[in-house]
């Protein structure tokens, strides 16, 4: 049988994408975040209702009552989110050691465009 993934800091896609549009919006309603995700792909309304209440649940976003909805607003800051997504790349990809990818990423910039990921698979 198959162990469950450890909990990870950085959400899932559609929580990701709801978070930021939070974060352009300030504060919002379902409505308000739907209508932000719309121009990327039709979401029902329900799916990014239970997309921001799981994301309530876990912490990355509070809410308060506005008459008959909910008005969220996030809690983890972008540059938060941002910092733990380099956390997991250096740890994954280059044992822990910031000074890795800096100089990965300087001998990337010097040699242009990288290979496809393609090529490596």
């Amino acid at each position: 049988m198959r162990r469950p993934a450890p909990p990870r800091d950085i959400p899932p896609p559609l929580e990701l994408e709801c978070l930021k549009a939070l974060w352009g919006l300030g504060e919002g309603t379902v409505r308000d975040v739907r209508q932000v995700l719309v121009g990327n792909r039709n979401l029902a309304y329900t799916t990014v209702m239970t997309v921001l209440d799981r994301l309530e649940k876990r912490g990355g976003v509070s809410r308060r009552k506005q008459g008959r909805s909910f008005l969220y607003v996030p809690k983890v800051s972008q540059d938060a989110l941002r910092r733990f997504a380099v956390k997991e790349l250096v740890d994954a990809f280059f044992d822990g050691s910031e000074e890795e990818l800096a100089r990965y990423l300087r001998a990337s910039s010097q040699e242009g465009n990288a290979d496809g990921m393609g090529a490596a698979l």
